[in-house]
């Protein structure tokens, strides 16, 4: 077994962690509002859920994305009227350079105009370049120094001691691999038998036969559930047909993936 200091890590504090982007509409039209905004600047905090980091094995080349909280689409600062119609629930992804709007609307293929150019539609997965969206975007990925849980007995311990939990999922493919990182907000626990299982998400589930440079528009949204080091189970958002001519987004496909599965507390 590791020694304690080998079993350290450093490991996002995900309740400090926080990616902002900046729309400031003096400087520059917006591309991704689906309303007139009520004022020229807005900076949008989002607590981060995930980080997914791919790293190629051929070059060693590694690429970061974040996964923002769910939110829903609105209009700032009015006196009424907030919640825009329809509404959509709203979740963002973002690397150093791309980004990618998931719009969840009461079923799939609905959309809205794009304020302020004319004719064109806004997709539920819009992706783009940041440069051409933003004023600017900032990730806040505040790390700090965690333990690595080494056992079944010291992950349930932690769990029924209300203590901050991390998971790191590692999963390797032929010519890369993906390490997904999370707050654990779901923990069963038996201190009778000394058993755990997560349930948490949602978190960034890669399609790994794409190259680093087009791995963000392959991502879905899924949860995650393990108990134990070597394996772990998605349920995985997808369309998902619920009669003849109407399918909504909804966690459908269940995957089972070999992998690493590893527990921190902060």
């Amino acid at each position: 077994m590791n020694s304690d200091s080998e079993a350290r890590s450093k490991i996002p504090d995900f309740a400090r962690s926080f990616v902002t982007f900046r729309i400031d509409t003096l400087k520059r039209p917006p591309v991704t509002a689906s309303h007139r905004p009520p004022f020229s600047l807005n900076n949008a905090r989002i607590q981060i859920d995930c980080v997914c980091t791919i790293v190629e094995r051929a070059t060693g080349r590694e690429q970061s994305f974040v996964l923002g909280a769910s939110c829903k689409t609105e209009r700032v600062g009015v006196d009424r009227d907030i919640w825009t119609s329809p509404n959509a629930d709203f979740v963002p992804i973002f690397s150093d350079t791309h980004f990618m709007h998931l719009k969840t609307y009461a079923k799939c293929g609905m959309d809205v105009e794009l304020f302020g150019q004319e004719g064109r539609r806004q997709p539920d997965r819009q992706h783009g370049l940041i440069r051409d969206a933003f004023d600017d975007l900032r990730v806040d990925l505040i790390e700090v120094e965690a333990k690595e849980l080494g056992s079944s007995r010291e992950i349930v311990e932690a769990t029924l001691s209300n203590r901050p939990l991390v998971a790191r999922t590692t999963i390797e493919s032929q010519h890369c691999s993906a390490v997904l990182v999370c707050p654990i907000k779901t923990m069963n626990a038996n201190e009778r038998d000394w058993i755990y299982q997560t349930d948490t998400g949602p978190v960034l589930f890669p399609d790994l036969s794409r190259g680093v440079e087009d791995m963000i528009t392959g991502f879905e949204l899924a949860y995650c559930a393990f108990n134990c080091s070597d394996w772990a189970e998605f349920i995985i958002r997808l369309p998902t047909l619920i009669t003849d001519d109407v399918d909504v987004q909804h966690y459908s496909r269940v995957r089972r993936v070999d992998c690493l599965n590893q527990v921190f507390t902060i």
